[in-house]
């Protein structure tokens, strides 16, 4: 939590539960990771969190941007995103939207099938495509590679089309999984997609660029590896399986980008040992949980870290199992990894959850049991 947001929270008072975010800790990211890899060029995944005030300091430092929708595309044009720095990078889109997609000036687009190469040939004749395809995600807390992308041979014969449907087939994709905290997986993606590179470049197919999809993670409680690292890992297979030229690089970071940058502001409705035993595990319910943002928590696969009021008086802690305000059963964040709380923590207590920058405003749901969208401010 940045001394900008304990100054907000502090002279402001806002209800909770609410998302405070760091501007300039967004822009901090963006600049650490340019310098650690200053070849890559930076399309920052909006799904993360699309917030306007985000998009419009990412414009002015000159990033581009990964969307995932038209919805999203419109997002990043209102921001005064150019066209030429916009990708269309989800697997799955509507004929409609490649369209209107294609109209706005948008002439990047990702695809792994064959029925999604056609639906680019159709409603955007001519422009660049790559192909995405399916590496390991072992060591990604969140991963991503069982809906998307596809086997290498595959992507040999759709890139091979592309051309004969005078598309321009500009480079291969993948994603090592969000969240991601094992550095070789970069290293084991770019030895995969290598080999398939370098045969399509030698049965007449100019590829240009390589897309490492994004997967850099943020800090919550384990240790992560500084982005240094990862940078290295990647240069030095960039330097090994790209020995007589490297293929224009592109990046697509999201959680790494904003999450660090952002604090949810909650407050403790209730702490209850419902057995009425002392044996029994004392509960910790929270005015915000998996319906009002934080989504994530399924199967407990990203714990966040939290900052209570009794933090600093030395106080005794005990495990507790964390859940939500809501009356769906399922809305219980820590279970299996509890969280030590003070033992004086009570009702009314304000606690921040750290590290909630990224996929935690837009996991939301409007009003579910009454319980109005998490309100977000930007400083």
């Amino acid at each position: 939590m940045t001394p900008k947001i304990t100054r907000f929270l502090t002279e402001q008072v806002p209800a909770t539960p609410c998302l405070i975010v760091d501007l300039d800790v967004v822009e901090q990211h963006y600049h650490d990771l340019h310098k650690a890899l200053p070849d890559g060029k930076i399309f920052y995944a909006i799904k993360a969190n699309p917030a306007p005030a985000i998009l419009k300091r990412l414009v002015s430092l000159g990033s581009c941007f990964d969307a995932a929708s038209l919805q999203e595309v419109q997002m990043c044009l209102d921001a005064g995103a150019d066209p030429k720095h916009i990708s269309y990078g989800n697997t799955l889109k509507k004929p409609s939207a490649i369209t209107e997609a294609y109209a706005k000036g948008i002439n990047l687009f990702v695809f792994d099938s064959l029925e999604e190469l056609e639906k680019i040939a159709q409603h955007a004749p001519g422009s660049r495509v790559f192909c995405r395809l399916a590496v390991e995600n072992e060591g990604a807390d969140w991963p991503l590679s069982r809906k998307f992308g596809t086997t290498t041979a595959h992507a040999h014969t759709l890139m091979l089309r592309a051309k004969e449907l005078n598309l321009i087939p500009y480079g291969l994709s993948f994603h090592v999984g969000s969240q991601q905290t094992g550095i070789a997986a970069y290293q084991h993606a770019i030895r995969a997609v290598s080999t398939l590179f370098n045969d399509l470049c030698h049965e007449g197919i100019d590829l240009q660029m390589l897309n490492l999809g994004g997967g850099f993670p943020t800090h919550y409680r384990e240790k992560i590896p500084p982005i240094y690292d990862f940078a290295k890992a990647i240069d030095d297979a960039l330097t090994e399986y790209f020995p007589h030229k490297r293929p224009e690089i592109f990046l697509e970071p999201g959680r790494y980008m904003v999450g660090q940058a952002g604090t949810v502001s909650t407050e403790v409705i209730l702490v209850s040992r419902r057995g009425g035993a002392e044996t029994d595990p004392r509960w910790v319910y929270l005015d915000i949980g998996r319906f009002g943002g934080l989504a994530e928590t399924e199967g407990e696969a990203i714990r966040y870290q939290f900052r209570t009021p009794h933090d600093q008086t030395g106080g005794s802690t005990s495990p507790c199992i964390v859940a939500g305000p809501s009356c769906d059963g399922i809305d219980i964040l820590y279970e299996k990894n509890r969280v030590a709380f003070p033992d004086a923590l009570k009702s009314g207590d304000r606690i921040e959850i750290l590290a909630t920058g990224a996929y935690v405003s837009t996991y939301c749901s409007v009003g579910f049991n009454g319980f109005p969208p998490l309100e977000e401010y930007y400083i």
